[in-house]
């Protein structure tokens, strides 16, 4: 069986009523990483301009205010392939669609702990991830950190990492991992 699809997923916990400049450069960066890696892209509740109303015209309006990754034209490109979509914060769940839900975080809880290793097997196994990253100070907020049944400490230590340096981490040892 083929490897399951990898989604990321950043939830906004930045500002839920404009759309910032943290906003589009960490979804400008988190597209790069995408398009490197040949994984998916997914917004959970970011402040969408109303005349954005497709993910292609949202990608371009993002590469037009940012000058990350060769001015957004990754993101532009994961778009035209219909790898980025958006959805409202979650309520009772994570889009199913995506695949099994994934809390990244320093602080894990031990009953729901992964290993990188583990989640590479689910890949392995055909079965799809969509690795959640909260964008801002906080993170993830509690009601929606404790909806997926999985917890991911990429640093195996606790140690803290800045969203996109996570990202990167998370991804490129997932990318490795799966590559060989």
């Amino acid at each position: 069986m083929g490897n399951g699809r990898v989604t990321i997923g950043l939830y906004n916990s930045y500002d839920a009523n404009k759309f910032r400049e943290p906003h589009r450069r960490a979804i400008a960066r988190t597209g790069d990483i995408a398009m490197a890696y040949g994984m998916n892209l997914v917004l959970f509740g970011f402040p969408i301009p109303e005349d954005c109303r497709t993910p292609q015209q949202i990608a371009d309006w993002v590469a037009g205010t940012t000058s990350i990754g060769r001015h957004g034209d990754y993101f532009v490109e994961l778009a035209s392939e219909g790898r980025f979509s958006t959805f409202p914060y979650p309520s009772k769940g994570f889009p199913p669609q995506l695949g099994e839900p994934i809390l990244t975080t320093s602080r894990p809880e031990k009953q729901k702990e992964i290993k990188l290793g583990e989640v590479v097997s689910q890949l392995r196994d055909g079965r799809s991830v969509l690795l959640v990253f909260g964008l801002g100070p906080h993170g993830v907020p509690k009601n929606a950190a404790s909806i997926p049944k999985y917890n991911l400490d990429i640093t195996g230590g606790g140690y803290s990492l800045e969203t996109c340096t996570a990202i990167g981490a998370v991804c490129g040892a997932i990318h490795a991992l799966t590559d060989q």
